[in-house]
């Protein structure tokens, strides 16, 4: 690892001429002291540095002096791939992988796109996780990533009952900030949940991956099979122009999305009669309840009563004798 970040470091003075040791070390993903380090060690392997210090100071290349190594490994190739996601990247433990292979592209690049490029990195990022997602374990993911790579089978241990089995891991996926697993199991291609997995163990023999299996493919479709089998409860309700908006904000899935899409035109006060499915009456009750007085269940009427249930304690408890003893109320 550390050669790749000394060629990295190498090819960033290469493009930039002139850097102070933080903005390089910021950039590396190291401290400033590891940053020193380096430097010494191109020094010592005869690389013509410049340091000053002061204002105006900083480490520079002999002028005129560049390197040749530009051309892009198999290993860095595929972190640039991914490094639109800082997250995955550093997850898979390829942050100083990927800052070289950044560096060797801006070092081939025409002086325009080059600029092009750097501007691209200035304005655009790619933060797939939730505002108040958590961070997982990740224990397992090393193990896993480099089976992937490999293409060799891998032991687990998942789930709450750690049980044990043999897998040919076909691909990882990264979920709105959560990592997944797409393997075979016993001609089975299943999902495994990275932070669920106690242990995992690369083996030395290898598999031979199903010549149509395309990953992007076999997740949307999965995903989208999942999401369908969740959908099981029926009902029919009537949702002001509000409630239509927040409606795929309370129920997150895209098949909901497509029931309110294929639903009548909307009444005289743009109310409009949706039929759909969820996930049981207790899911239903909650979710619903977060479209306020903008929805009325039609079906069936165990859920509606639920939801007036809902509703006259929510009343009780916010109405204005709920209030007394708590100050005057606001004007």
């Amino acid at each position: 690892m550390r050669s790749s970040r000394l060629l990295a470091l190498l090819l960033i003075l290469q493009r930039r001429k002139h850097a102070t040791a933080t903005a390089l070390a910021d950039e590396l993903s190291v401290s400033v002291r590891t940053l020193y380090r380096d430097i010494a060690a191109l020094l010592a392997a005869g690389v013509p540095l410049w340091t000053e210090s002061g204002p105006g100071g900083g480490i520079r290349l002999a002028p005129g002096w560049r390197t040749h190594l530009d051309g892009l490994t198999a290993e860095e190739a595929s972190a640039l791939f991914l490094s639109g996601a800082p997250q995955a990247v550093a997850d898979l433990g390829l942050a100083t992988v990927a800052a070289t292979a950044r560096a060797k592209v801006d070092a081939t690049l025409p002086a325009e796109l080059r600029g092009r490029a750097g501007r691209i990195r200035e304005r655009f990022l790619l933060d797939a996780p939730g505002w108040f997602s958590r961070r997982e374990k990740l224990d397992a993911l090393p193990a896993v990533a480099e089976a992937v790579w490999e293409g060799r089978r891998l032991d687990l241990r998942h789930g709450e009952r750690s049980a044990r089995r043999r897998v040919d891991p076909l691909g990882l996926v990264l979920k709105a900030g959560t990592w997944y697993l797409v393997a075979r199991h016993r001609r089975v291609i299943k999902t495994y949940r990275i932070s669920r997995i106690h242990k995992a163990e690369a083996k030395a023999e290898t598999f031979v991956r199903p010549d149509d299996f395309d990953l992007a493919a076999w997740w949307a479709e999965s995903s989208a099979t999942f999401d369908r089998s969740l959908l099981t409860y029926p009902c029919r309700v009537r949702l002001s122009p509000g409630a239509q908006k927040g409606l795929p904000h309370v129920v997150p899935h895209d098949a909901v999305r497509r029931m309110l899409e294929d639903a009548g035109p909307p009444d005289a006060e743009g109310f409009r009669t949706v039929d759909l499915l969820l996930e049981s009456e207790d899911v239903a009750t909650h979710q619903l309840t977060g479209l306020g007085d903008g929805v009325e269940v039609l079906a069936p009427a165990a859920l509606r009563e639920r939801l007036y249930r809902v509703g006259m304690r929510m009343a009780l408890r916010n109405g204005p004798d709920s209030c007394r003893g708590l100050g005057p109320e606001p004007s």
